[in-house]
């Protein structure tokens, strides 16, 4: 079976803090590409300050498999995305693409802002290579699936993220690239939308075509891929097996809590007095089979064991629940509540309930703060463990109630 995609050596180097210097006439572009040309045939990227996004990342993808690509925020697989794309060009490396290529990268990409929807679908179209008949064939099915009928003559400028998304994968599924790249972008749309979108990369898969799909949500890529690739440090770590990369990735790249069982808190990353400190937790999910897994929608328990060195009243207690990037999804904050924790000398135990934990699917790391008042610090955990989150069992699990990137009510209780 020949390959689809096949990469070899694959390397980006990015310089940190160059400058863009702007071209005045041909004379100046042409000693800029001379220069240009001169340190990539002579200077090495080390000499400069900067990072590797990839490193000789090397892997065979055989036509008609689906491979998911998977790693935490940072490990280059955005990067190894857009040079397969060809948007990006490797500092080193080379890859073969044998086929016509489809790529959902970033919301927008690939659409004129001031086109309507309709002639963007044209557009996008032509790009890929298709004959205005071959379009129009398509043309319906894009519309129905996309759900932008009541849109399609309105500058696409106009449209919402939601609108975007689904009106750039309709695109992308329906004008029959024989190679579909699907970055984490499906992360914006609906999760009805999302179960859709899943549902067509199947059909597509089943006729034979091509797919590089990156997802958090596990669950997607057992679902879907048949190989799996997992980047670390924008190094390869593991190809092959998707279950085995799925659980590689799970097992040294995350720190998935043993959820259902207490164990101690121990982080080099802490601030705070000291004077009061957390030392165990509790985390409880919903059962999922044969093990304990938390899932979108449904209520997360956390147990907490404080220690104090005397009594005193702290005013704020805060769980939250942040991207691996550190962008911060949720936040339980006993001010919210107007109620202070008490704490006694020596050992203190609360439980915090968050009601209903609407997030999508994926890898989230929880933390923990404990606070006299603002600017007052006794602990403060900004990584105490992952969780996974799984897909919602029904659409309505979900709240519609959104206060930020994601609301959910929540009380404590003292044991």
């Amino acid at each position: 079976m020949k390959n689809a995609i096949q990469a070899q050596n694959l390397s980006k180097f990015y310089q940190l803090g160059q400058q863009r210097l702007t071209r005045t006439n041909l004379t100046d572009a042409l000693i800029g590409y001379a220069n240009k040309l001169k340190k990539k045939l002579f200077a090495k990227p080390e000499d400069h300050h900067g990072f590797w996004a990839l490193k000789d990342v090397s892997f065979e993808l055989p036509k008609g498999q689906v491979l998911g690509l998977v790693g935490r925020n940072g490990a280059g697989k955005s990067t190894l995305l857009k040079v397969l794309s060809r948007i990006v060009e490797p500092t080193y490396g080379r890859a073969e693409i044998r086929g016509r290529l489809g790529s959902l990268l970033e919301v927008g990409t690939g659409f004129h802002p001031e086109l309507t929807g309709r002639e963007n679908i044209f557009l996008n179209g032509s790009i890929l290579g298709m004959t205005r008949r071959e379009i129009k064939a398509k043309f319906d099915e894009i519309v129905e699936f996309a759900e932008i009928a009541a849109f399609l003559d309105t500058q696409v400028k106009r449209y919402s993220s939601g609108m975007f998304v689904r009106l750039a994968f309709a695109i992308a599924a329906h004008l029959q690239p024989e190679i579909l790249i699907v970055d984490e972008i499906l992360a914006v749309g609906d999760a009805k939308f999302q179960k859709k979108c899943l549902g067509k990369m199947k059909d597509v898969s089943s006729e034979g075509r091509t797919i590089v799909f990156v997802s958090h949500d596990m669950t997607a890529i057992r679902r879907l891929c048949t190989s799996g690739l997992l980047l670390s440090q924008g190094k390869v770590l593991l190809q092959g097996n998707v279950d085995e990369v799925v659980t590689r990735y799970l097992a040294t790249e995350v720190q998935l809590a043993p959820l259902g069982e207490e164990f101690p808190i121990q982080s080099v990353h802490r601030k705070g007095s000291g004077e009061a400190r957390f030392e165990r937790i509790a985390i409880s999910g919903s059962p999922q089979g044969n093990r304990t897994a938390l899932r979108s929608g449904n209520p997360l328990r956390v147990d907490l064991t404080i220690r104090s060195d005397s009594p005193k009243v702290a005013e704020s207690l805060i769980v939250t629940l942040s991207e691996p990037s550190g962008n911060l999804l949720l936040k339980a904050d006993t001010v919210a509540l107007d109620q202070p924790v008490e704490l006694r000398s020596g050992e203190n135990q609360f439980t915090v309930n968050i009601h209903n934990v609407a997030l999508k699917p994926g890898i989230y790391t929880l933390g923990l703060i404990l606070a006299k008042q603002l600017g007052i610090v006794y602990d403060e955990i900004e990584s105490v463990c992952d969780l996974e989150v799984l897909p919602p069992e029904t659409e309505t699990q979900v709240g519609l109630d959104t206060m930020g990137p994601v609301y959910s009510p929540f009380d404590i209780l003292s044991r």
